[in-house]
């Protein structure tokens, strides 16, 4: 394979997004239709959809749309039908809707952890049966899930357990349809500043007693165009070869694990507890 940089666009190809009203599935749709796809996108805010759709037809693009709520899986086979008979096919799908609410476990009631279950995993099981018998072989699915998925997130258990399970899924899947060449990868967001993040933060701010790092190693947030950069590559035949894997669009804190920064100084723990700390090299 000879490399050259149409291997990057997805010309004439169908995606399915899902959660396309704003933020990252906004972003996704958006890239997506500049790099020469067709979109398929769904949202349970009709304003944001409608003008996620707007910008799809504003690239040259045709697009599809339906205001609907991933947990109801009559909605998403009607919506599908639609798909296939405007477009016969779907290339990609990118599994994007999904919410969470903070609450310790023990707070979580069974009909929260249910749409909580159902929002965040049975959503990604409907489209991913819905969609396949209308993809080709050589297909790519793409799940958004978060760093939560690949460590502990005290008030969003169960949400980061759903996260968890995607993660799961998408190898599982990738070893299904490895025959059939169709590539499942997920991509783990963190520090990307979403419409959806700034309600959330407002309720945890005096309620938690753990806090997440918000400085990342790279120095700043990161923002939905970083994620859609990842879901183009995932989508595209420049990662034919990348099935069953996760990308962290994380500006480092996935590798920085438990290693935060305290102001210009590093600092760390020794074995018997104390933290030193020591000045950070000059840039």
């Amino acid at each position: 394979m000879v490399l050259d940089p149409s291997r990057v666009l997805l010309t004439d190809q169908v995606a399915v997004v899902t959660g396309a009203a704003q933020g990252i599935g906004a972003a996704v749709a958006r890239s997506f239709a500049r790099f020469g796809a067709d979109l398929a996108l769904c949202d349970r805010e009709a304003d944001g959809l409608a003008a996620t759709a707007a910008d799809v037809e504003a690239a040259g693009r045709r697009v599809v749309t339906a205001v609907l709520d991933v947990r109801d899986a009559d909605a998403v086979a009607a919506h599908l039908g639609e798909v296939q008979d405007r477009f016969g096919r779907v290339d990609v799908l990118v599994n994007n809707a999904g919410g969470t609410f903070f609450a310790d476990f023990l707070a979580v009631s069974d009909k929260g952890q249910r749409s909580l279950v159902d929002e965040n995993f049975t959503s990604v099981t409907h489209f991913v049966r819905g969609c396949l018998p209308l993809m080709p072989d050589g297909g790519a699915i793409i799940s958004v899930t978060s760093i939560e998925a690949h460590q502990a997130a005290p008030g969003f258990a169960v949400y980061a357990a759903m996260k968890a399970a995607v993660e799961s899924l998408t190898q599982s899947l990738a070893l299904e349809l490895g025959p059939r060449r169709i590539r499942c990868n997920t991509i783990a967001p963190d520090a990307v500043s979403t419409p959806g993040d700034s309600g959330l933060a407002e309720g945890m701010r005096d309620a938690m007693r753990f806090a997440p790092t918000y400085d990342p190693p790279l120095g700043h947030q990161g923002d939905p165009d970083d994620c859609a950069g990842a879901a183009v590559f995932l989508a595209s035949s420049l990662s034919r070869f990348v099935t069953g894997t996760t990308i962290h669009v994380s500006g480092g804190n996935r590798a920085a694990g438990g290693w935060r920064m305290t102001g210009d100084r590093a600092a760390y723990t020794l074995g018997d507890g104390a933290i030193v700390t020591t000045p950070l090299a000059p840039s």
